[in-house]
Formats: C-alpha cells, structure tokens, sequence
C-alpha cells in the first residue's frame, strides 16, 4: 500500500530523528549548544534562535544535514504502517523464500564443513595466540597455514543458478507476452528500465557534457575541463556537503580529491570513536578465532597470489576483513535487505532461541567476492580505521545488494535481467547467436557485476565505474557497462562458435575505457 506524500513525510522524519537520537552527532550537538551558552551573542529573550544561528556558523548545522542525507540514502522509504516488517525487507514473498532457502544452503555447507574437520564456529584463542596475532597484525600475509581443507562456502556460478530457477508462482510460464518474450536465464517479471530511461537518469554522463575519463570529446578540451572541474571539486569539499558532493562525482572525480569526496558522500569523517570502534573490533578477532576466519584466509591467499596488483594490499584486505565479520553493526542492515542473518546455537542448545547467537557477529557469510571491492578501496585510503570504515558503509549502501536475492532496482537479480534485456533489445543479433551456441551471455558477465567489475577493470578505469555508483546512488550502471561490453566485441563475437571462444573474447577487460563505452551505448545507440 502506497503512503499519501505528507505521512510518508512524517513516517520518515520520525524514523530518522529516532535514529539520531542515540548517535553521537546528537550528543555534540547537545555539548556545542551547551558551551555556546556562555557566549556573549547569546541572548536569554532569544535563546533558542541565537543557538540555531550559533549552531549554523559553527558547521554543526552542516553535520546534521550529511547526517540526514547519508540516512535518506541509505534506508528505503517508509512501508505502510500496516504493512508487515518483512515488507520493508523485500515486498514479494517468493524473492523472500529463495533468499531464505539460499541462505539455508549456505550455512548448511558451513556446518557441514566443521563436523569433516571438527573445527567449532568459534573458540576463544589460546593466549600466546592472541599474543603472536597481535605482533603480526600488520603482516598477516607472512603466515602459510595449510588450508587446503576449507573450501569456498559458494562460488559465483551456484549462486546464478539459483537466479535463473526464481519464478513467480502466480504467472503461469508468464501470462504477459512482453514477458513471455524474455529469453535470457532470469524469468522472474521484474519491471527494468529501456535506454530512453537510462539516458534520462544518466543525462550527466551525456555526449555534451564534461567528463573526467574521456580523453577526446568534441565540445571541451579535456585539460580545460579537468582544470574547472579540480577547481569547482575543492570548493564542494570545502562547503562539506554530502549531497553537493554526490552531484559532482557524477562527472568523474580527480584523483587527488577522490579519497575526501567519496568520504564526504558516505558522511564518514573518521571521529575518535570511529578509531575505537575499529580498536574494539581489531580485539575481538585477536580473542576469538572463528572458522569463517580461515575462508577469509584462503580468499585473500588465492586472490592476492594470483593477482600482484592485490598482493601489495594483502595485510590490509585481511584487517579489514577479519574486523568486518566482527562488526554486529553491520547487522542493522538486515532491516532493508532481503536477507536475515543466519544465527547458530551454543552447543548443547539446538533451537533454544535464547541460546541463539548471530554466526559471523555480522551476519554475513564471506566468500570469494568479498575480497574484491575492499581492493581498489586500498588505493585510496591508507589507514585501517578509514579503509575500514568506508568499506563498511559501501558494503551497506551497495555492495550487500550483489549477494542477497530480491526485486530492488540494484539487486543483482535485476541487474541481470536489466543487462539481458538491453542486450535483446539493443543487439538482438549477437543475443540470439550467443543463444544458439550455448554461449548464454550472462553466463559471462555474471561474475563482473557480482564484484562489481572489481578484479577485471584497470584501476584508474574502476574508480571512474565506483565515482559513478556513488554518484546516483544505484548499481544499475554495472548491467550498462556490462552490455556495453558486449557491444563493443560484438563484431569479435559473432564469429565465435562456443562458450569457451566466447569468454575468451572477453576474458581480459584491463585495456576497456569505461567512460566512452558507457557513452556510446546509452547516447549513441539508435533506439
């Protein structure tokens, strides 16, 4: 059931306030209030409006808007109040069953993995192991245990799998013909956008308009852009504004602001108690060893060691990484996402809800794309609290979308049925050839937008994808870069007679410039 505007409005500044409320933002503003008492300008007849003025010159009032901001974008819009809470979490109950029995699945292989190698989920390490960790925290990548037993709770193609078996139980093979029409691997009826659609949400990345990451455009040289552009990125940072911020990244950001304005739109401004926290989470993981940190361990090994491009970052991917499956708060992301973490019993306990506890801390099972978007992240950000931090909210914003089943605009489930559908609109030829051969294009770009093109793009060329994500706030652009790949080996493509030839087209994506492919597909294809 849909909200009239003006309770919608009141619902989300109710939850919103709420969520202030115990932060620490509110204690600040609360302390700066009550040291600007003793300010000469403020006057008792008119105390609460020199306050807000008092409030406003000092930045605080700055603060609170980022504040507001980062939570309008990061929560959903308010469901009915009548509607039940698992709405809010994913309004159709059969993408909620197949993430629930996905879910089943995983933590099944998990359990069935500690009683092979009679491993606990957890244990409490012995003391002179907390010790040794701590001396090596900074150099983890040294250590060779033998982990040859754990294997990857799921890979990227059990997951498509399970995708391309979601149906809605209420068509029948798909009553409506424009669906029925559909003959990529995804067959649920999600509504996705055409190009006259993208192009409108998109317009910044228009034909006519600046762009760092294009080298030729016709209308400006790209030096007196750039030059501009670095001028006017200085003055959003000084005005400290998220959503300012937000807009400006939406033509590309320069590398030397990047790290600030990325974290000027996550309003992540790396307090005293932000480094604490990260402190508290860096101690949990010397005293408790949990089996999930030995897939963590495997994951960065086999990443790092096939990739010397992530191997200079390997003690930072495992930091980061062993704090996050530590970090409960990471939890409160369950209320929005289609998933529910999977809980496990203290042993002797089995299915006592009291006894129940949250398995990883923050509900998340890693495997082998976790790693991937921490990476580039490395590049920006050079001490652990930050990097630590900004992965976290990415993951939360973003990145949990790619790993959990639901209908949401951003969910991998519409990403792949946005890039199937653009392919069989836009390039119906290459479509129906790939089709034929048993070459079924998503079956290869599927692991692009699940990392989110991490691990394949150049760097400098993946950072310009990110400043894009961040930019609109959405993943969609990941299914338009991904079709626009095909789009631009379409002429190879068509020449190939099987999968294996096929993603040996594509199987090296590191020379791609992202902008200009972007480009040409959304503004240049005839539609």
């Amino acid at each position: 059931a849909m909200l009239d505007p003006d309770s919608g409005l009141s619902l989300t500044i109710a939850r919103i306030v709420q969520r202030l409320q115990g932060s620490s933002l509110h204690s600040q503003l609360e302390r700066q209030a009550r040291v600007s008492l003793h300010k000469p300008e403020i006057k008792l007849e008119s105390l609460k409006e020199d306050i807000k003025d008092f409030l406003k010159t000092s930045g605080w009032e700055k603060k609170l808007q980022n504040a507001v901001y980062s939570e309008l974008n990061v929560f959903p819009s308010p469901c009915h109040p009548a509607a039940p809470p698992e709405h809010m979490k994913e309004p159709l109950a059969y993408m909620r069953k197949a993430q629930g029995s996905w879910e089943k699945r995983i933590l099944k292989s998990l359990n069935s993995m500690c009683t092979e190698l009679s491993i606990p989920l957890a244990q409490k390490r012995p003391v002179n192991e907390q010790k040794e960790l701590l001396n090596k925290w900074n150099e983890m990548g040294t250590d060779e245990p033998d982990l040859s037993l754990f294997r990857p709770v799921y890979a990227p193609k059990d997951f498509l799998e399970v995708l391309m078996n979601l149906r809605n139980p209420n068509y029948d093979n798909g009553d409506q013909p424009s669906f029925r029409t559909h003959l990529g691997l995804i067959q649920v009826p999600l509504k996705v956008k055409d190009i006259p659609e993208l192009k409108e949400d998109f317009s910044e990345l228009g034909l006519n308009t600046g762009q760092l990451g294009i080298d030729d455009s016709a209308q400006v040289p790209p030096e007196f852009f750039e030059n501009e552009h670095v001028r006017v990125g200085q003055k959003v940072l000084a005005e400290q504004d998220s959503a300012a911020a937000q807009q400006y990244v939406r033509q590309g950001c320069p590398t030397a602001l990047r790290a600030d304005l990325w974290a000027l739109i996550l309003n992540i401004s790396n307090q005293p108690e932000d480094i604490l926290y990260y402190e508290q989470l860096k101690s949990n993981v010397i005293q408790h060893d949990l089996l999930v940190d030995s897939l963590i361990y495997k994951d960065v090994k086999l990443t790092a060691s096939n990739d010397d491009y992530y191997f200079v970052f390997e003690d930072y991917l495992y930091q980061v990484l062993l704090c996050f499956s530590r970090d409960t708060s990471v939890l409160e992301h369950f209320t929005y996402s289609s998933a529910t973490p999977p809980k496990s019993y203290i042993r002797g306990k089995l299915g006592m809800e009291e006894y129940a506890v949250f398995y990883p801390p923050n509900g998340k099972i890693n495997y082998n794309s976790f790693i991937l978007p921490v990476a580039p992240l490395c590049f920006l950000y050079h001490e652990p609290p930050k990097l630590y931090q900004i992965f976290r909210e990415m993951y939360v914003r973003f990145f949990f979308r790619l790993h959990s089943i639901s209908s949401h605009p951003s969910g991998i489930v519409s990403l792949c049925l946005l890039f199937e559908t653009l392919l069989q609109t836009h390039l119906p030829q290459l479509f129906h050839h790939l089709r034929e051969i048993g070459a079924q294009p998503l079956r290869i770009s599927f692991k692009w937008m699940v990392r989110a093109f991490s691990g394949y793009l150049a760097t400098d060329q993946l950072l310009l994808l990110w400043d894009r994500i961040l930019g609109y706030n959405s993943l969609e652009i990941l299914a338009v870069l991904a079709a626009a790949v095909f789009a631009f080996r379409a002429v190879n493509l068509m020449e190939v007679t099987s999968l294996a030839a096929a993603e040996a087209v594509l199987a090296d994506l590191s020379t791609l410039k992202v902008m200009p492919l972007l480009q040409i597909f959304l503004f240049a294809t005839v539609t």
